[in-house]
């Protein structure tokens, strides 16, 4: 496709460090839910500094959204992107991503690992098909979670968190651990899709295989 300056409509805070950025849709753009794009500033000194982020908009919406955690004491990207106003500019580049909906199954997600699974479950919401799917979302606090309203809205019950560094009433304390997934997992027979941290992804495949999950029913995006 190659590149498109696209000019950018909105931008806020979500939470605490995670940004939703609206911009301009580049005629005949398509991509798939669960697909992303390198993304640079249309600037002279971060035009040529790249990063992958996943579409959170549906493919026929008119206009492009991203979600993205961004990182306040880092001198980056992410960090640019938290002095960037309305009307500012972005490039687009190739669309590209691993993880794209493939039936039924259980999406297991650690912090901005989320974000390819939005776009999926608003897919998913808009053909009333998000009844037999769950959520696992794991993050440090409660105020990590990305978008939770808009999931307990979209999955009820099957929206389960986990949170590793705080114990709030009405959900799960520490970490993602086998014994969890058997617990709240009924059938193995699904698709598992994962998308985190590279530790974090080596774990969980390591316990779906030691659950027996037929690997081929493992879709996974390294985030």
């Amino acid at each position: 496709m190659g590149q498109h300056i696209v000019k950018i409509k909105s931008i806020e805070k979500v939470t605490h460090d995670v940004l939703q950025i609206v911009t301009d849709k580049p005629p005949a753009y398509t991509f798939v839910p669960g697909q992303a794009t390198d993304v640079s500033i249309n600037n002279t000194d971060w035009k040529d500094e790249k990063r992958p982020f996943t579409f959170t908009c549906l493919p026929e919406d008119n206009y492009i959204e991203f979600t993205i955690k961004t990182y306040p004491s880092h001198q980056s990207v992410t960090n640019q992107l938290l002095q960037l106003n309305k009307d500012d500019e972005l490039i687009l580049h190739d669309v590209f991503g691993d993880i794209a909906y493939k039936g039924e199954g259980v999406f297991i997600a650690g912090g901005a690992g989320v974000t390819p699974f939005i776009s999926i479950f608003r897919y998913l919401q808009s053909k009333n098909e998000t009844i037999n799917n769950k959520l696992i979302f794991a993050n440090k606090t409660k105020a990590d979670i990305i978008l939770e309203e808009e999931f307990k809205s979209l999955l009820g019950e099957n929206f389960i968190n986990v949170l590793s560094e705080e114990k709030v009433d009405g959900y799960a304390n520490g970490y993602i651990t086998e014994d969890f997934l058997q617990a709240n997992i009924c059938d193995l027979n699904k698709n598992f899709y994962v998308c985190g941290p590279p530790a974090m992804m080596d774990a969980i495949e390591k316990m779906l295989a030691n659950l027996h999950v037929n690997k081929e029913l493992i879709i996974k995006e390294a985030f």
